[in-house]
């Protein structure tokens, strides 16, 4: 599974048998707070110390995170070691995969047990590992710190005995594994499983009560548990009737009166239940049904068929992973363009702040393309909490991962508040309500800047931060209605870090409302600029967009140059606001033939159509921009040349030297796609999904068409969600699937659900568009039909209906009443054999059919041919004319002027014209 251990060898020196223990290393990682901190890559470690090193090892999997190694954040990993002494330093580098790979470090800090002691080792960095930023290098030595505090004390764990009383009309247990998770002050405890102490004994009998005794580290205050139990099959319930905690030091105790099933079977259909702590000294807190809506985007192949999970995060703990069971909507979930609501029971986790969400990628199109997320505290709940994603979760799309973590943007009302109609332009102001973390010094406040964006102009708003709640109130008149809000600052000398957490919005005479969660610091030395758009009620908030900024210096002589740097980022919506490329303290350096990558998170500012760079040299250095390239990391997927190939700063007397650079070339790529490690050998599985099939279900057979030609026709061996085997060979690309009737007509068509293929060795999955789509047509008639498929960097062949002109020979005799049947032939691949429904084959008319079949590109040929049934079944053929209905230009033109006959000429009754 990828970890690594180490064991441990005996030997013997002067008589005296020494061994070396297995130790936990537990690996704090501390990613930076810079722009564009965080990494996609895969990371790796190696522990040094004084009696050898770990090996490098894969730091897999986060213990406190789902979602590793991002801005700001603190990554705790487990690595099993011999003893390796004192640690001296460590290795750590990372791989250079995905997007957005480069990573600022902060520091690594490693704590383990040996003995009685517990040591903590600092090693810090203080750098990037970006093949583009700082030295470039992806790899770093770090040391340990010199003044690091070895010893510590331990923390004394917590000892509980938990009793679980189960109440009188329980089934009987069954197996299945029961956990706790306990919630304090200070924090949560591991997941508990609720395992009997005596072998054999068997717990949860109805009318029991069960003992354990378990183990956490110091909780703090206990403020609720999660009672849970695992979804295995024929499980019929467990009714809990309560559950009683005592601490053995402490002798504290605490009652959780629970009375609930725990069932899929019941009306409540959880497995998951969580209950506050009943305690006189501290007020109880509300449990609430959470609502939870999750929003799939209007995109090819959005839906999937996955189990779909979510975990809601609170400044008052999480709710834990749970399964999005049941949907309120109706009709099935996760589908395209579709909003479906659940219910999350939980303990109050007061103001939300994150969600984690993902899929366990089971079913075949398990991809799925999430909008957001919304959740308000109940159904009856007139705001609810915004969670913008507008991105794929899906192996090989977008993210390139199945989980991913949102964090709010804040909140917003969920429906808009009605106005009399005479009050339709009412006047009035926006009270805007600021907090943050404490202020105290009065004498020497922090200045910012608030910047209001609307559809008709913009206004700046200074505001002076000297306590911990600040309240302003301005019309905002002439601006319009408003779509983002910026904040920029500190402009003042800033002697400790401030913290903004909420802007809250409200207009006295709409009475709209929204809660923007800022959540931000702004920092000593630091010259910050962040933005969120407006949270407006049944309206969707434009995505906040990850630009990543590649500014490509000259490689010529003396082109690079050190100072300080901003940019500006317009577009067609709104601009960036200034950016700064590095702080107040530091100057930052451009070296020559270097791309140095920055990454500013904006308001979607549009089509980007100009950047203004500012520049000053503190050495009157020279700096030679050739470009700058933008790439929307997330959203639409487009990459922006601004082609600058000249000096800034050269002969200028001004402090800061400002250009501004037009727009070159834009480039759109309509999705992100992981590319695959593995070669494809040609092995799909299909997967089809079909209602109103015919009890004596036909033979049907289906070719699949690629790039480099097709495969062969094989036999479709089940309509109903059993997935069978394609081997389609090396056929590049696929862009078609043809279904194909061999045999006579079916009376009526059978209508396709869902349609997925998946290679078995690259795991690549594909789509495709069947809405109301019948095979064989509504009525059955027809002997073939074409699905394009829905691939996700370009778009998927269009659906053509084609005219058939066919022209009959004047000879005595040239008439046929047999059936006719064609193939046609482009550089898109070709149509299947197709009967002609015209059945007037006549000496000199020409028949008109159609034919509807996705793209075949040029046409290069034709196979006409007909089955020499019937009284009078050869046929002279003088000429078939193809174009596209409903345009007269474009028309293909095939001459026969032969006979289709088995008994005249040549004898055939098939042949190919070009």
């Amino acid at each position: 599974d990828g970890k690594a251990y180490e064991y441990c060898a005996d030997y013997r020196d002067n008589l005296k048998l020494f061994l070396l223990l297995v130790l936990v290393y537990e690996v704090h990682v501390y990613t930076g707070a810079k722009p564009g901190a965080e990494t996609d890559a895969n990371v790796y470690i190696n522990l040094i110390g004084t009696r050898g090193d770990a090996g490098k090892r894969k730091l897999h999997r986060s213990k406190n995170n789902n979602i590793k190694f991002q801005h700001g954040q603190m990554d705790i990993f487990c690595i099993k070691a011999v003893s390796l002494g004192d640690l001296e330093k460590v290795l750590i580098s990372h791989d250079g995969a995905g997007p957005g790979n480069g990573w600022f470090l902060d520091k690594i800090i490693i704590k383990h047990k040996e003995g009685t002691d517990a040591q903590e080792v600092v090693f810090p960095c203080n750098r990037w590992l970006d093949e583009y930023q700082d030295d470039g290098k992806t790899e770093r030595e770090l040391t340990a710190s010199s003044n690091n505090n070895v010893t510590f004390l331990i923390c004394l764990a917590q000892q509980w005995r938990v009793q679980v009383k189960t109440d009188g009309d329980s089934p009987e247990p069954q197996e299945c594994n029961r956990t706790l998770v306990i919630y304090g002050s200070k924090g949560k405890s591991d997941e508990l499983l609720l395992s009997p102490q005596t072998p054999g004994c068997v717990c949860f009998l109805p009318r029991a009560t069960d003992e354990f005794i378990v183990e956490t580290g110091d909780l703090g205050d206990v403020y609720k548990i999660r009672v849970s139990c695992d979804e295995v099959p024929g499980f019929e319930g467990w009714h809990l009737k309560s559950f009683h905690l005592e601490e053995l030091h402490t002798k504290q105790k605490l009652n959780f009166d629970c009375k609930c099933w725990l069932s899929l079977n019941r009306e409540d259909k959880e497995l998951v239940k969580e209950f506050p702590a009943v305690n006189e000294d501290q007020k109880t807190l509300p449990v609430y049904k959470y609502v939870v809506s999750v929003h799939i985007g209007d995109r090819w192949g959005a839906e999937t068929f996955a189990n779909v999970s979510v975990t809601l995060y609170g400044k008052r703990g999480d709710t834990g992973v749970r399964k999005l069971h049941t949907s309120l909507a109706k009709g099935r979930k996760f589908q395209r363009n579709k909003v479906d609501s659940f219910l999350v029971e939980a303990v109050s986790l007061s103001h939300l702040q994150k969600v984690v969400i993902g899929h366990d990628g089971e079913g075949y199109g398990a991809g799925m393309y999430l909008k957001m997320v919304t959740v308000k505290e109940s159904q009856d709940s007139d705001k609810e909490w915004v969670f913008p994603l507008w991105n794929w979760l899906d192996t090989h799309l977008g993210l390139c991962e199945t989980v991913c973590e949102i964090v709010t943007l804040g909140r917003r009302l969920t429906s808009s508040p009605k106005l009399p109609e005479i009050n339709m332009k009412p006047s009035g102001l926006w009270i805007m309500d600021i907090t943050g973390s404490d202020w105290s010094n009065e004498e020497d406040p922090i200045c910012l800047f608030f910047i209001f964006y609307g559809n008709l102009s913009h206004k700046k708003l200074p505001l002076e931060v000297t306590g911990k709640a600040i309240q302003i109130k301005d019309e905002l008149a002439d601006i319009g209605s408003i779509y983002k809000v910026q904040v920029t600052g500190p402009h003042s000398e800033l002697k400790q870090p401030w913290h903004l957490d909420l802007l809250h919005m409200k207009h006295t005479g709409t009475k709209e409302e929204m809660y923007l969660a800022f959540d931000c610091w702004f920092n000593p030395n630091e010259d910050k600029c962040v933005e969120l758009p407006a949270l407006y009620a049944d309206q969707e908030p434009l995505p906040v967009v990850e630009y990543a900024v590649h500014l490509h210096t000259g490689d010529l002589k003396k082109a690079d140059a050190t100072g300080a740097a901003y940019i500006y980022i317009q577009g067609e919506k709104s601009d960036s606001g200034k950016r700064w490329l590095n702080s107040r303290n530091s100057l930052i350096t451009f070296s020559r033939g270097q791309v140095d990558v920055f990454k500013i998170k904006a308001v979607y500012l549009g089509k980007l159509n100009q950047v203004i760079v500012g520049f000053k040299s503190l050495k009157k250095d020279e700096w030679f921009l050739e470009k700058i390239v933008i790439k929307e990391v997330l959203y639409p997927f487009s990459t922006h040349v601004f082609v600058h190939n000249d000096w800034i700063n050269k002969r200028s007397k001004k402090d800061f030297v400002e250009v501004a650079i037009p727009l070159k070339e834009t480039s759109v790529t309509s999705l992100l796609t992981k590319n695959f490690d593995t070669k494809s050998r040609g092995r799909w599985q299909m997967w089809m999904h079909c209602i109103q099939t015919p009890q004596d279900v036909p033979d049907i057979q289906v070719v699949v068409f690629g790039r480099k030609g097709k495969s062969l026709a094989q036999k479709v061996q089940s309509l109903n969600d059993n997935p069978f085997l394609l081997t389609v060979g090396d056929i590049g690309d696929i862009t078609k699937v043809s279904f194909v009737l061999p045999g006579p007509c079916l009376g009526r068509g059978i209508k396709l659900h869902k349609l997925q293929l998946k290679d078995l060795d690259t795991n690549e999955e594909l789509g495709f568009h069947t809405e109301v789509q019948c095979l064989f047509g509504e009525d059955g008639s027809e002997t073939v039909t074409e699905l394009a498929a829905v691939r996700p960097d370009e778009p998927p062949l269009r659906e053509v209906l084609y005219s058939i002109g066919v022209r009959t020979g004047t000879l005595p005799a040239s008439g046929t009443d047999a059936n006719v049947f064609i193939t046609v032939f482009g550089d898109l691949g070709d149509s299947c054999k197709r009967r002609l429904r015209h059945s007037n084959f006549e000496r000199g008319q020409v028949c008109i059919s159609e034919m509807r079949a996705a793209d075949l590109g040029q046409l290069s040929k034709v196979v006409v041919e007909h089955h020499n049934v019937g009284y009078g079944a050869g046929w002279y053929l003088d000429h078939i004319v193809i174009h596209e209905s409903g345009k007269t230009d474009g028309q293909y033109a095939f001459l026969c002027q032969q006979w289709l006959d088995s008994g005249v000429g040549d004898a055939q009754t098939k042949r190919m014209l070009k």
